[in-house]
């Protein structure tokens, strides 16, 4: 499962664009899956012309292969951006949790809720990798408006409510 997720940004407003996910077939060896993603990418790219390309970091785990195929999966996504030469960011599970709801530690089904008080979705979902990514796209735009607006990065949580009174809630 390859989840993505888009938002629109502008200043401090931010809308839900789309979010979906991409089910590879298990029928297909593994360079056939990495090749779909590597297109998959390249067409949400060509259909939606993003200014940025924001991934999370894969995170370790105990199982090596699967963090090798998640790597190799992440590599070719990252490289049909950096192709269409767009900007790539990487961020951390827990920098993404922490963006979205104050809690690096935060489970999924929160930041999901999160997201749609957010940005204002009705709809339900059942599985989180689109949620997911969708929550690397705003975490990369709080990250991006708080560094561009200020020149640096913020020094805390005070600074932040200081400069984001929007983001209480």
């Amino acid at each position: 499962m390859m989840g993505w997720g888009l938002i629109h940004a502008e200043g401090q407003q931010t809308r839900y664009i789309e979010m979906n996910v991409l089910q590879v077939p298990v029928s297909m060896n593994g360079y056939q899956r990495l090749e779909l993603i590597y297109f998959t990418v390249q067409q949400l790219i060509q259909k939606f012309n993003p200014d940025d390309f924001a991934i999370e970091a894969p995170f370790f785990g105990k199982n090596v292969q699967s963090m090798l195929k998640l790597g190799r999966a992440q590599g070719v996504a990252i490289a049909a951006a950096m192709q269409s030469g767009i900007p790539v960011t990487e961020y951390a599970p827990r920098k993404i949790k922490q963006s979205i709801t104050g809690n690096g530690n935060a489970g999924k089904e929160q930041v999901w809720k999160m997201l749609q008080q957010i940005l204002g979705i009705k709809m339900e979902i059942d599985r989180f990798d689109a949620s997911d990514a969708l929550a690397v796209a705003l975490c990369h735009h709080y990250q991006f408006r708080s560094t561009a607006t200020t020149g640096k990065k913020l020094s805390g949580w005070g600074e932040f409510l200081t400069k984001n009174p929007g983001r209480i809630i």
